[in-house]
């Protein structure tokens, strides 16, 4: 019998929560481009990290197995071995509340975003390397038992993508190819590693699918028996340069709606 993947909404801390590349506010690799204009940041966003509640109670009525929740390393070490134990504690409420409303939480380490400290060629400093390992290795060690899995990159392919060859984000680099292979090669050494460490692998997700929020997507994708999570972005969508295309919900006076009853059929 082919094992059923579980489907997960996403939550892009960077776009939903609030509170980034603002003036008194952690700063990310987007914030030189933010700060020069070239695009907008997420501003107040969907104002996510006061409220994650909110959404979760709406979440665990919709009939989807769960969430898959970013948490972002810029909101937890703002500042180089500077960890904001708050953070941490709120993060931890999130999951263990989505866990109350029997939702699976999962949750992701690095996103599109990392800190402005890391610079913005991160993925090719080789002191950037232990450094990312000893993140995820604090995050997944005072999470523990609270979550259900963890993926380390959301979207690694697509960050050397964007950021080496496309140049449409950070490093801002268009047809760097030798940079891109060597980024994606640290990406991978980052991850082979974690991949052997005793606290991590024990709550690795080992085989994901991230997909928009398009119903023949997904209804093609959850017949699937070689994946064991689907990521579908997004719950919220979002604002700023990591948004996704469309959001499951949005807030109309004050509540939580559901805005594709099509893609959430195909979801469930």
């Amino acid at each position: 019998m082919t094992k059923r993947p579980l489907v997960l909404a996403t939550l892009d801390g960077y776009a939903v929560e609030g509170g980034y590349d603002r003036a008194y506010q952690p700063t990310t690799c987007f914030s030189p481009t933010i700060a020069l204009g070239r695009h907008s940041g997420p501003g107040i966003a969907d104002e996510l990290w006061s409220d994650y509640e909110q959404v979760l109670d709406v979440a665990a009525t919709l009939g989807i197995d769960g969430v898959l929740l970013g948490l972002e390393w810029t909101r937890i070490e703002p500042r180089r071995d500077l960890v904001n134990v708050e953070a941490l504690n709120r993060y931890r409420d999130v999951v263990r509340y989505a866990r109350s409303k029997e939702l699976h939480v999962s949750v992701s380490i690095f996103g599109s975003a990392w800190p402005a400290w890391l610079g913005l060629e991160a993925w090719l400093l080789p002191w950037v390397a232990p450094r990312a390992i000893g993140h995820a290795q604090r995050v997944v060690a005072d999470l523990g038992d609270d979550v259900d899995g963890v993926v380390l990159f959301t979207d690694p392919k697509g960050v050397v993508q964007r950021g080496f060859v496309d140049g449409s984000a950070p490093p801002w680099r268009h047809g760097a190819s030798s940079d891109a292979q060597r980024a994606a090669q640290q990406i991978a050494e980052i991850t082979r590693v974690l991949q052997t460490d005793a606290i991590v692998a024990a709550k690795l997700v080992r085989c994901s699918l991230t997909l928009e929020l398009d119903s023949d997507q997904i209804g093609n994708a959850r017949a699937r028996g070689d994946v064991d999570e689907l990521h579908v972005r997004s719950l919220v969508r979002g604002s700023g340069p990591s948004a996704a295309r469309n959001g499951l919900l949005a807030k109309h006076d004050g509540a939580w709606v559901v805005t594709s009853p099509e893609a959430l059929g195909a979801l469930r």
